[in-house]
Order: structure tokens, then sequence, then C-alpha cells
């Protein structure tokens, strides 16, 4: 590393908790104005990696350098604040009022994250404040200090999309400070870091680029290593072949031929476990999901939206989104029937049959192994033809090992647990799923294995979260809560949602019509949409194969057969409609790139 950029070295750093080694002789550097996202599976050591790197933690061997005089900023996981504390208090302890209102940096700060630098809105107790506010307060007291480095670890929990968008773009404009940063939003890691470090098995595997590229070179490094694999398994077989051919005598003599493939075969890794796609939706799902029909959405009689008119259709898939008390679980719970109307009313079809992933976790016994959660709910899961799992091998099936099953509830991690809880919702087979905030505590990989699990779910899904990646990758309808009183359905997504909402932040002065040279941007959001669509027209054709088949098999059930010619209609107008909006967004792209 060079020492005149050099801001931080740690030198063969290790740490064991007593439990194997977390780290193990890991060497590495950050030199100035990088940007470092830290990935890895939950538990693996990312979080005591960046204690170390920030000197918060000792490392059991090795050592971590810093550049004299360097500034380094580190916020943690968890918020503390001293009691009777106020936001700008927090902020600034007791620097006079004029020193930071003076300060542009501190201003558009606080302005991005709680919407104005005015007495009202900083001079909040923090006592009382939700986790997203208190969040908000961490980062902004991180954020105006003149800091050289700064650390993050999981900087977006709690955050809304706004949050999370507007940090991105503070820190990528803010090129002098190096930051590296821990997050399971891969949007924002995919924004922000330009390098990317893997903490796995002990090791750190250093990438080019972020989320997108690490996602490539891994694949490429899995590819090779799958070469050596082979060539490796074939040593194996030639090795226990040989073994075998000879008199038990024999193996004793040429003991460096045993010893070769003794160490052949302690080189292979264990199996992963693996997450099969699975259809849970034994219910069939009839027309009718959701009507709302001019309904107003409201809380303790605080208007939240009105004039709501949605008709939500079976096995597709809505995104809601939204500012933190915008009202998107609100409209969950209203959804479900655990909330009322003000006005209007609400339509539910006779055949729904509803799981709801809430933020909170079940109270579950904290002495039940995994297998006898699962077993409370379902001893078995019925595929359909004949075919059926048993609780163990369902657990398998979602990612919990043979050993893994045995492990108490009360020693489950928070994704683990996570996990579980969305294990036995779908054991009950749903045909409707919600899903409230359903990325919290989940790492990268578990992230990646839910999205695969949900492409294969046959019924209806609605999804609240601030994770835009999960957001763009599951759900093909975005509805979006904008700040005016409405539910709106946003066809071109977050994108779209975001023009709406600066607009509304800059009084006017902008519009959506505005015509601006044409950047990267637009074209990258452009071929985002096309994709988006491409993937939604997919979907309603897989539909459509699927309902001429049952179509074709159908003779006597004339109810059903009715059934079935209405919603092949009803998916072939969606199409339709997808369609004609991938050709106007493919003319737009045209017209950009020929310019």
């Amino acid at each position: 590393m060079n020492s005149a950029q050099g801001l931080i070295s740690a030198e063969n750093i290790a740490k064991n908790y007593g439990k194997g080694d977390v780290l193990k002789d890991v060497s590495l550097g950050l030199l100035r104005g990088e940007r470092i996202g830290i990935v890895g599976r939950n538990g693996g050591g990312k979080s005591t990696l960046l204690r170390i790197l920030v000197g918060a933690e000792a490392p059991d061997a090795g050592r971590v350098s810093f550049l004299n005089g360097l500034s380094l900023g580190y916020l943690a996981q968890v918020d503390y604040f001293e009691p009777g504390a106020t936001i700008v208090s927090a902020i600034f302890g007791e620097s006079a009022t004029h020193s930071w209102a003076s300060d542009p940096r501190a201003r558009e700060v606080l302005e991005g994250l709680f919407g104005s630098h005015k007495s009202d809105a900083v001079n909040r107790p923090i006592e009382g404040l939700s986790g997203g506010e208190r969040r908000r307060v961490s980062l902004a007291k991180l954020l105006v200090g003149n800091h050289d480095v700064i650390c993050l670890d999981e900087p977006t929990n709690h955050l809304d999309v706004e949050g999370v968008n507007w940090l991105a773009n503070y820190l990528k404009r803010e090129k002098r400070i190096a930051v590296v940063v821990i997050t399971h939003d891969r949007w924002f890691l995919d924004e922000v870091s330009e390098k990317t470090w893997e903490v796995v098995g002990g090791g750190v595997e250093e990438y080019e680029g972020g989320y997108s590229a690490f996602v490539l070179a891994k694949a490429e490094r899995i590819r090779q290593a799958d070469v050596e694999t082979t060539r490796r398994n074939n040593l194996i077989k030639k090795e226990l072949a040989w073994l075998r051919r000879g008199a038990p005598a024999r193996t004793t003599k040429p003991k460096f031929r045993v010893d070769a493939a003794n160490q052949l075969i302690s080189a292979e890794p264990p199996p992963r476990d693996s997450v099969e796609l699975l259809n849970f939706a034994t219910n069939r799902l009839g027309k009718r999901v959701f009507e709302l029909h001019d309904l107003t959405l409201g809380v303790a009689g605080i208007v939240l939206a009105e004039h709501i008119n949605l008709n939500f259709a079976p096995g597709a898939r809505y995104a809601i989104v939204g500012a933190n008390g915008a009202g998107k679980t609100s409209f969950l719970h209203l959804l479900s029937g655990r909330l009322k109307p003000l006005a209007g009313h609400m339509q539910t079809g006779q055949t729904v049959k509803l799981a709801f992933l809430t933020q909170h976790l079940d109270e579950l016994n904290p002495q039940w192994r995994v297998l006898e959660a699962v077993e409370e709910v379902a001893k078995s899961v019925d595929l359909g033809k004949g075919r059926e799992l048993s609780a163990s091998q369902l657990c398998e099936r979602l990612g919990f090992g043979k050993d893994a099953q045995w492990t108490p509830v009360r020693d489950l991690s928070g994704g683990e647990r996570r996990r579980l809880q969305l294990t036995r919702l779908l054991m009950e087979g749903p045909n409707v799923l919600f899903l409230d905030e359903p990325t919290n505590d989940f790492d990268v990989e578990t992230l990646a294995s839910l999205e695969d699990l949900l492409d294969g779910f046959a019924g209806t899904i609605i999804v609240v979260s601030h994770d835009r990646y999960f957001l763009e990758r599951v759900c093909d309808i975005t509805l979006g809560f904008v700040g005016d009183g409405q539910l709106r359905d946003l066809p071109r997504g977050l994108d779209q949602y975001f023009e709406i909402r600066n607009t509304a932040h800059n009084d006017g002065v902008r519009t959506l019509d505005d015509k601006t040279e044409p950047t990267k941007v637009d074209r990258r959001e452009l071929k985002k949409n096309i994709e988006r669509i491409e993937r939604s027209v997919t979907r309603r054709d897989e539909q459509l194969q699927k309902l001429e088949r049952e179509l074709a098999e159908t003779t006597t059930d004339y109810a059903r057969l009715a059934q079935i010619h209405t919603e092949i209609e009803q998916l072939k107008g969606e199409k339709e409609k997808l369609e004609l909006e991938w050709l106007d967004l493919l003319a737009d792209l045209e017209h950009l790139e020929s310019k």
C-alpha cells in the first residue's frame, strides 16, 4: 500500500471468539477517496472486520495502522444517544446555532435527512423518535464531521427509499471522503462502492466494482474453480480406484499415495444448502383478489390517502413505496382486514388464503428446535400430484441443513429467525403473500435465495420494502404514496416516484415534462424499465400457457371453463398494454441513442 495515500493498513489480522476463526491472516488497506463495499454471510465476520479497522475492537493477532492525523467516523448498527438529547444537540453538541446554521454542508445534511434545518424539524427530543428517525440523527452527526474516512455498518437500516436515495447521492458527490460500508442493500452498494470486499471463510476476497461487478466477477471465479474441481475429482476417483484394486496390505506400503488421496478428499468443500423453487399456492386463486372502490385509508381519523380504486390481479407482484409514515404498512393492514377503511369499501376474493410476513418476528418458544417450529404448523406439505415433503425435507430445501434443523430457536440469528418465520408461513399453503420489509437482517446470499424462491410462488405478492434492488427484482407493478393524499400507479417504478417527489420538493420549479439533455442515467433507466416490462410479459406468457393447458384438460367443469376464459382474456389485455408500453420505451431509447 502506498504510504503517501494510505489511510488505514491491516496486516495479518486474526480474530477468534472461541468457535473457530472469524478472521485469519487478513491483510488489506484503504486508500484516500476509495469506496469499499463489504459483503458476506451473516455471522461471517463483516462487522468484526469493520470494528477492527476503526479501532473499536482489537485483533487477536496482527496490527492495524492509521495515517497520522486521520479523522475517522464510524456508524455502528446500534444508535445510542444521551438521555434528554434533542436532534440538534445529538448532532452538534453544545455548538452555537449560528456556527452550524451558517455551514452550507450542515444545512444540506439536515435538509436531506430531516426535510429542513429549521428549529421545528431539528429541536425535537430523541426520545419518542422512530427507528428510522434515530438512524437519520446518527447519520447526520457523522456526515457533518470533517472526516477523512467514514465506516458505515448497515446505514440503510430503517431508512425509507427516499433516505437511501439521498444518502447514496450525497456520498457519491463527496469524493474527498473514503467510504467503507456494510449493507445488504445491493442497489446502494452499486451506487456507492467502487470495490467489494467479500468476507468468506475467515479471509477477504477483493473484487473491482460494486455489487453487479462483484456478482459477475465471482461467477467467473466459480467457473474457473469448477474446472479445477473437475480435475481434482478425476484425480480422487483414480486414487481411490487404485487403492481399492490392491490387497489391503498393499495400501500400507505406498503411504504417500494414501496420504495424497486423503488430502484430496479433505479439500472437498461441504455442499451448500440448496433452496429449491416450490409451488406453495396449493389453494386455487380465483379471478378476484382485492377490489378497492373509492377507498379512504386512515389511522386514528388521520387521512393517509383517499379515492383509492384498485383491482389486484391473481398472480401479479406489487411493490408499495413511499416515505416512512406515508401509510405503506397501514395499507397492508387494510387489505388484510386488520384495519377498516374510513370510507369506501373493499371486496376480498372468496378463495384468498393470505400469509402476512410482518416487520415483527413471531414469538416462538425459545426451547423449540427449528424442525419443531416448522412441524408445529404442519408435519408435511402437499406439492400436488401425489407429491409430499416432510417438514424435515422442506427445512433442508429452504436453507436449514440437517444439523441446522436441531438448532434451538433462541440461538438463531435475526436473519435465520426471519427465514424460519417465512418458512412457517409458506407451510400453510397461501395463495396471497404480504411481505413487510422482508429483507431486514438478510445477507446478500440469503436475499438472492429468497428472490429465487419467490420466483416459484404461484400466487399474488405485495411487498413493502426500502430495498430498491429487491423491489425491482421481484415486483412488476409499483404503487406509490407520493405525498399528495393519493396512492398512484407508477408504470416507470421508483424512477417515476423520485421524479414526482423531487417536483413537489422544488415547488413546481421542475416538471415531469422538462426535456433535458440525454445522459447515461436516462439510457440506463430506460433499459431498466424495458427489462422490467419484458419480465412482466414473460410471466404473463407463462400464466397463459398454464391456463391454456388447464383449458385443454377441463371438460366437464363448465363454471371453471368460463372462469379460465375470463382469466385468459384479462391476461391478454394486460400483456397487450405492457407490449404497447414496451414499444414506447424502446422508441424513446432509440431516440436517445441516435443523438
